[in-house]
């Protein structure tokens, strides 16, 4: 049956609530570290599932959107459903799903994944699932479990026809998914954001953890492949702590999952600071600052909106000392593409713009008539299709010669960074 698009739904919890119901509740057989925000999401829920495992717990972790595989988004101890486990999710769940259809509620496509999720969950059983919400919070799927920690990463603006036009508008969707009781492990935030989010928590008699002042990053500096960090969490300092991931962003995503592990164990007593340590230098967030080839240099990030890709930017001249960068560009046309091109413009050298595999890709052309203005019609070249881009940036980097210190980053997109590591081929794609 058709379940529509990812982005075209009508928000609302009812349709999976009922389906929830009918499939017993699976969402409630386990506590849930629930994760909402504009960016590092992703990244903080990888995070967050490798202290747990480290812990010796079995953990289901849920995320969106994916970069290759759907599998990607439904995994246990790390790894992805198995294609046969996932069509046996799919085909066990699918009379209750077509059951809330003739109820006069349609499972649309996210809330059939969401459902398969916490289903695997139950079935497995694992001890805890780290669940990231797919967009919003208050109506996003995701939110029929109840959170016993709720993790709010920074929020910025995104999705805006969708859920606000301002920070606080966007905050108070977000800020739906702190429920009466949990622990509310809140990023840094903008003041207005951090606001909403602190009314929120006092509604529902939450405990607030804020960056900055509960738990922050003490120290930080830079690495081979990464990053040595000194983190003060809810229940100890941690030191020497390598995590091989660039930027400070991802510094604070690292203590925003220390923090919300921190805050489902109980006791007084702090992690263990050689788990804290071996679970951080063993983590990956694909598609995030990644190196997915060497001479020359390519990095691929999936940075979509303009406090993504601010972070992005930071890191990637903290961690990488190009001379010149050519650029690699494919957007969404319902992002605020102007917004990008301007963060990228005193960045890139030159770019190569281009379309990703999604309907919803910009066109080069389009894309092209935006990045002319802002960089000047020399520095950009619309090439249609990615591969084809992707070679053109790596030809003009080598053509710069082997010791020219010319990196290509390819960006724009989550499906981008999807695409480029395919194409490419990097490790674990």
């Amino acid at each position: 049956m058709e379940r529509g698009v990812e982005w075209d739904f009508e928000p609302t919890l009812d349709r999976i609530a009922a389906l929830m119901d009918l499939l017993g509740s699976p969402q409630r057989a386990y506590p849930v570290i629930h994760i909402a925000g504009t960016n590092g999401k992703t990244s903080t829920a990888r995070l967050t599932e490798a202290l747990l495992k480290e812990r010796n717990l079995r953990v289901g972790r849920f995320t969106s959107p994916h970069l290759v595989s759907m599998r990607e988004r439904i995994t246990v101890d790390g790894e992805p459903l198995s294609e046969e486990r996932f069509a046996q999710v799919y085909e066990e769940i699918i009379p209750y799903v077509e059951l809330a259809d003739t109820q006069g509620r349609r499972i649309q496509f996210f809330e059939l994944l969401t459902a398969m999720a916490f289903a695997a969950f139950a079935d497995t059983p694992i001890d805890v699932a780290v669940v990231e919400a797919g967009m919003g919070g208050s109506w996003d799927a995701t939110n029929v479990a109840d959170g016993t920690v709720s993790v709010i990463t920074p929020i910025s603006l995104d999705h805006t026809d969708r859920l606000g036009p301002d920070i606080p508008s966007i905050a108070g969707e977000k800020a739906g998914i702190i429920k009466p009781g949990a622990t509310a492990v809140l990023s840094q935030q903008e003041l207005e954001a951090a606001e909403v989010l602190m009314r929120r928590a006092a509604d529902v008699g939450a405990v607030v953890a804020r960056e900055g002042l509960e738990f922050g990053v003490l120290a930080r500096e830079i690495a081979m492949g990464g990053q040595l960090l000194t983190l003060r969490g809810l229940k100890g300092v941690y030191e020497d702590v390598y995590l091989p991931l660039y930027g400070a962003h991802q510094a604070s995503n690292a203590v925003t999952a220390l923090a919300a592990v921190e805050a489902l164990t109980g006791g007084d007593e702090p992690l263990d600071v050689d788990l804290v340590r071996q679970a951080f230098a063993q983590a990956s967030s694909p598609g995030r600052l990644e190196v997915v080839r060497r001479n020359p240099t390519v990095v691929v990030d999936a940075a979509h909106n303009p406090g993504g890709m601010q972070a992005t930017i930071e890191a990637l001249h903290e961690a990488f000392d190009f001379a010149k960068v050519i650029g690699v560009v494919a957007a969404m046309r319902d992002k605020d593409v102007d917004g990008l091109l301007e963060l990228l413009e005193p960045v890139l050298d030159e770019v190569v713009v281009t379309r990703n595999s999604s309907p919803r890709s910009m066109s080069a052309e389009e894309l092209a008539e935006l990045a002319e203005p802002i960089f000047g019609e020399d520095r950009v070249h619309a090439v249609e299709r990615l591969d084809d881009a992707i070679d053109r940036a790596i030809a003009a980097a080598d053509a710069e010669g082997e010791f020219s210190g010319t990196g290509v980053f390819i960006t724009g997109s989550v499906v981008t960074a999807g695409d480029a590591r395919l194409l490419l081929k990097a490790e674990g794609a």
